[in-house]
C-alpha cells in the first residue's frame, strides 16, 4: 500500500494530559551568574519575529531537546515585558500550555527555554491533503483550548493572543495542542482596572478595540472567532481594510449565512453564539465552554455529530492569507528598524503595543 496517499483521522478519543507532560514540574528562576550556552548546545534556527528568533537546543546534562527563544533586551521595558512572561509561564504547568523550562539574563538579551513542539501550527496541520477534517474532530481541538484557557484564568492570566497562529500541535499524527506565545498575557486582578491597546484585529475582542476595561471574557471572544474560522473557513470579522474590520468587531457584525454552516450542528452554533457576544458579562467562561452541550463528553453524543469531511477549500484560503500578512508584516518590520508603528494602536502585528492599567 502507498501510505503517502492515505487519509489521516484524527484520533477523537479525549486527551488525558497526564502521558505528555514533557517535563516535571520546574520552579524556574532567572539565571544571571551564566548564560544559556554554558548549560546548553544551540542548534538550529527555528523560527523568528520581532521579539528575536528561536533555536533548537540540547541540554547538555540530559541530552533533552528544547526550544530557546532569545529576546532583544536592550531598552528596560523589553526586559520588564520579558521578566513578566517567565513570571507568568512559571504559573502555568498545564498540559495543553507551552511549558517552561530555563531562563536566562544578560546585559542585552533575554534566552527562555521551553518544551520544543514539533506538530506545527493547528491550521496548517488540518488543511493539509491528507488530513480529514470532521466536526467531531474540530470538538477534540476546541476543548483542549479550552481546557488550556480555563487553567489560565484560573491562575488569573488572560493570554490576550489567542489566534491560530498561537495554537500548536504536539506532534505530526496525535491530536495533542499546545498553547503557546504568553508575550502579551497579564495578570489579572478583578479590583484593577486593565486595559490594553495590542491583539490582532480579526481575533480581538470590542472591550480592546474600544480601549474598555478587559477581563479574562477577552480571551473567550478569541475563542469564539477561533472555532468559527476552523469550521468554516471564514473569518467573521475580516473587512477590506484593518478600520473596516475594527468597526465589524466593535458592532459584533457576525452571522451563519454562509453555505459552509448549513452542515454544521446546531450545538456548534449555539457554542460560538454564546462567545461572539458584545457584552463580555454574557460570555461563556472556559469553565462553562467545558460543560457546553458541543464540547462535553457523552457516550450518548458519541454518533451524533455529523461524520463527513468539512470543506477546506475556504480554510486553506485563511491559511495562505494569514501567512502572506505575517511575511508582509516582517518585512515591514525590518523597513521600520526603529521607526513608529502606524498611528493605529492596534497593529497587524500581535506585539505592537503597550498595556495599560488605570
Amino acid at each position: 500500500m502507498n501510505r503517502k496517499h492515505d487519509k489521516v483521522k484524527v484520533d477523537e478519543s479525549e486527551p488525558t494530559g497526564a502521558e505528555d507532560a514533557p517535563f516535571e514540574a520546574r520552579d524556574v528562576r532567572v539565571k544571571k551568574d551564566k548564560w544559556v550556552t554554558d548549560v546548553y548546545t544551540v542548534d538550529s534556527l527555528l523560527g523568528k519575529g520581532k521579539f528575536g528568533e528561536v533555536k533548537r537546543c540540547h541540554e547538555r546534562k540530559t541530552g533533552r531537546e528544547l526550544a530557546a527563544k532569545f529576546i532583544d533586551v536592550s531598552c528596560s521595558e523589553d526586559r520588564l515585558d520579558a521578566l513578566n512572561e517567565v513570571d507568568i509561564m512559571r504559573r502555568l504547568q498545564h498540559p495543553r500550555l507551552l511549558q517552561l523550562y530555563d531562563a536566562f539574563e544578560d546585559k542585552k538579551t533575554f534566552c527562555i527555554v521551553t518544551e520544543l513542539v514539533n506538530g506545527g501550527e493547528l491550521f496548517e496541520r488540518v488543511i493539509n491533503e491528507d488530513f480529514i477534517l470532521t466536526e467531531k474532530a474540530s470538538v477534540v481541538f476546541m476543548r483542549q483550548i479550552c481546557d488550556g484557557v480555563a487553567f489560565m484564568h484560573s491562575q488569573n492570566v488572560i493570554h490576550l493572543d489567542i489566534k491560530p497562529e498561537n495554537i500548536l500541535c504536539l506532534t505530526r499524527e496525535g491530536n495533542r495542542i499546545k498553547i503557546i506565545d504568553f508575550g502579551l498575557a497579564r495578570k489579572y486582578n478583578p479590583d484593577v482596572d486593565l486595559r490594553v491597546l495590542f491583539g490582532t484585529p480579526e481575533f480581538v475582542a470590542p472591550e480592546v478595540v474600544n480601549f474598555d476595561p478587559i477581563s479574562p471574557a477577552t480571551d473567550l471572544w478569541s475563542v469564539g472567532v477561533v472555532c468559527y474560522v476552523l469550521l468554516s473557513g471564514l473569518s467573521p470579522f475580516c473587512g477590506d481594510t484593518e478600520q473596516e474590520t475594527f468597526a465589524n468587531v466593535t458592532c459584533a457584525n457576525w452571522d451563519f449565512n454562509a453555505e459552509e454552516f448549513e452542515s454544521i450542528s446546531i450545538e456548534a452554533k449555539d457554542f460560538i453564539t454564546k462567545l461572539l457576544v458584545k457584552d463580555q458579562r454574557k460570555r461563556l467562561s472556559a469553565k462553562e465552554c467545558l460543560e457546553h452541550q458541543w464540547l462535553r463528553p457523552s457516550l450518548k453524543r458519541a454518533g451524533h455529530y455529523p461524520e463527513r469531511s468539512l470543506s477546506k477549500k475556504r480554510l486553506r484560503k485563511f491559511v495562505y492569507r494569514r501567512r502572506w500578512q505575517k511575511a508582509v508584516n516582517a518585512m515591514l518590520a525590518l523597513k521600520r528598524m526603529g521607526v513608529t508603528l502606524s498611528q493605529n494602536p492596534i497593529a497587524s502585528h500581535s506585539h505592537a503595543g503597550r498595556s495599560y492599567k488605570k
